[in-house]
């Protein structure tokens, strides 16, 4: 019986383990979309291929994108482990060290991000209105990376996760936009300004309501948690 106690201990105790961790495996999937996207730029910025109108801006100004590659790369993966509750519990030392990273990195996407916005020759679609919806969510999500950084150095672990999940969301917005984006040229191909426009904002909507989702979920679930482990 002590036997089959423990093998049934053992077997739920990896059931919960793998239940942890299917966020940041979901989250690390999702990011391979922005990470592909980004390693295809760096191979025709380094093989110097062809100028094209969807390309000339980034031989023309490679730094920013560069740097918006290395920041958003560090962040997705390096974040995505972030979300590991079993990992924040029994490794803080490497979780607090992971986050000295992940801030900065996530800083410099969302900048950099807010930069290429304002100064780069754009495609048609992509101008207007939707590089003044970029330069929001990029300032957004590097407002919610220093509220995150300010809510820690208070030892507010709650509002901590809460901003940095914001944060996380906004930049995981290129993953989302794939299949948003995808949608549109359903409906439109060549897609629209306006079709455009609202396939990335569909992604960064849809990211920041599971975000407020797992955040309301978990203030909910706070009270339970102390009841059970006073």
């Amino acid at each position: 019986m002590a036997m089959n106690a423990g093998v049934g201990g053992l077997t739920i105790n990896r059931m919960n383990a793998l239940r942890l961790r299917w966020i940041p495996i979901s989250l690390i999937l999702l990011s391979l979309i922005p990470m592909g996207g980004g390693a295809f730029r760096v191979t025709q910025l380094a093989s110097g291929a062809e100028l094209t109108e969807a390309n000339a801006r980034f031989f023309g100004q490679p730094i920013p994108v560069l740097l918006h590659i290395f920041g958003a790369s560090t962040f997705l993966v390096l974040g995505a482990f972030q979300f590991d509750a079993a990992l924040r519990r029994n490794r803080t030392a490497w979780h607090r060290f992971a986050g000295r990273i992940v801030i900065p990195c996530g800083l410099i996407a969302a900048l950099s991000g807010v930069w290429m916005a304002l100064f780069y020759d754009m495609p048609a679609a992509y101008e207007g209105t939707l590089t003044w919806v970029r330069v929001f969510f990029g300032s957004a999500m590097a407002a919610a990376l220093l509220a995150g950084f300010a809510a820690i150095r208070r030892r507010d672990y709650a509002t901590h996760r809460a901003w940095m999940m914001r944060g996380y969301a906004i930049g995981m917005g290129a993953g989302t936009q794939a299949f948003t984006l995808g949608a549109v040229l359903i409906f439109q191909d060549p897609p629209t300004g306006v079709g455009v426009l609202a396939g990335h904002v569909a992604g960064w909507v849809i990211n920041l309501a599971v975000a407020e989702w797992f955040i309301r979920r978990s203030v909910a679930a706070r009270p339970r948690r102390l009841a059970l482990h006073p």
